[in-house]
């Protein structure tokens, strides 16, 4: 109980402590998002408007071929369901409820004084999504969630936590999206995932905001021996302002992180992105790629790669094109090696589509804006790898979404 006061205390002493990166926003402009929204035991019952709104970030109203659902909107539950074998899914403060043993997960590898955001999501004990896949099982259906903010001048406050137990594979696909008449919001989301002994987890987050949306995740990755986490991470949408730096943890021997980021930032927009990999253990693997663009927005695309044991190897790549005279684009790669024998690389370029190869696709009969819009969409697609065809074919539809207009 001591313990308890104190976690809470020190996440009082942060309400207005700024965050290392990003632009800061001012919390106690948005009201706390509504819990008092309507449930769904079947996402079919949803409106119109909301089942289009999952579609566009891969979540299925239908659940055919998903393990299991998730859906918040505004701070309200509106759906949880478990269809599949080896896997739990649940709102997290029920799963509290169930399991004793989740009171050493939560709020472990997030500290709730980290920054004001995390301050405000520990304070108003946020609910969010509880993923368990059991030991040695193998869910070959992914499971799927969605965030959607539904109530103007709103923040909602999320908290998830994922375990994936020793030999076990899952598969996440989250959505996180605006209903159509939300133009001002704020979402914070705080997610820990906890990977055990040989188990893999492939996370993929499509986003789909509204203009003025302010977005501040903050993710922690804890990896055990030989386990794998891939990151997909799509924002093409228009947004206010993203910043993100999730961190995995690798502190088992033999594992392998991977993140994939595609983004677009938008005029008016400020995207702070990044991904952090401490390598604590011998024989781990990881990459880290981005492919950026500006079309009249701030990208800023980081990246920290970290050595600190023996035997270890990395590369981080950071990739941006600038389509706008108004654009910026800003890479930022970081190597950090604390012991002599490890093998970390990278490579960071920005600048704007070459002309040549504009001029060689207008040669094979291409107008100039069909010639611009292969080569962006070739450039992103670079980005993501292995992913499941479905999956795939919905993050192409987004891709075909992108306004080219002032590129």
């Amino acid at each position: 109980m001591a313990d308890d006061q104190d976690v809470r205390k020190k996440a009082e002493m942060a309400k207005e402590k700024k965050a290392a990166f990003g632009q800061d926003i001012e919390l106690e402009k948005f009201s706390s998002a509504r819990k008092d929204l309507a449930k769904a035991s079947n996402l079919t019952e949803l409106s119109d408007e909301d089942k289009r709104t999952l579609l566009n970030v891969g979540v299925l109203p239908n659940e055919e071929g998903r393990s299991g659902s998730f859906v918040l909107m505004d701070n309200t539950v509106v759906h949880e369901r478990q269809m599949g074998t080896g896997v739990e899914v649940m709102s997290l403060q029920k799963a509290l409820g169930v399991h004793d043993w989740l009171k050493e997960y939560s709020w472990k590898a997030v500290q709730p004084d980290a920054d004001k955001y995390t301050s405000r999501t520990f304070l108003e004990e946020a609910d969010g999504y509880f993923i368990h896949a059991l030991p040695g099982q193998k869910v070959r259906m992914p499971v799927q969630t969605c965030l959607m903010l539904k109530s103007k001048d709103s923040a909602q406050t999320v908290h998830n936590v994922i375990v994936v137990e020793e030999g076990a594979e899952l598969e996440v696909v989250t959505g996180c999206s605006t209903s159509k008449h939300v133009d001002r919001a704020l979402h914070l989301g705080i997610s820990e995932f906890y990977l055990k002994r040989n188990a893999k987890l492939t996370f993929t987050m499509i986003h789909n905001w509204a203009e003025n949306i302010g977005v501040r995740p903050r993710t922690v990755i804890e990896m055990d021996e030989g386990a794998i986490f891939i990151n997909n991470y799509v924002a093409l949408k228009p947004v206010r302002s993203i910043q993100t730096y999730p961190t995995c943890r690798m502190n088992g021997p033999n594992g392998v992180c991977v993140f994939n980021s595609v983004a677009v930032a938008h005029p008016g927009s400020e995207m702070d992105m990044g991904s952090r990999v401490i390598m604590n253990a011998p024989g781990c693997k990881a990459e880290i790629t981005s492919r950026t663009i500006t079309t009249g927005g701030v990208m800023i695309a980081r990246g920290q790669m970290v050595g600190a044991a023996p035997n270890v190897k990395g590369h981080l790549e950071c990739k941006g094109l600038i389509l706008s005279d108004k654009g910026t684009q800003i890479a930022i790669p970081e190597l950090e090696a604390r012991v002599p024998d490890v093998e970390m690389t990278h490579e960071a370029a920005v600048g704007k589509i070459a002309q040549d190869q504009v001029e060689y696709l207008m040669s094979r009969g291409l107008t100039e804006e069909e010639a611009v819009g292969i080569i962006v969409k070739g450039f992103l697609d670079v980005g993501i790898r292995g992913l499941p065809p479905q999956l795939k074919a919905e993050i192409d539809a987004t891709l075909e979404q992108v306004d080219l207009s002032n590129m």
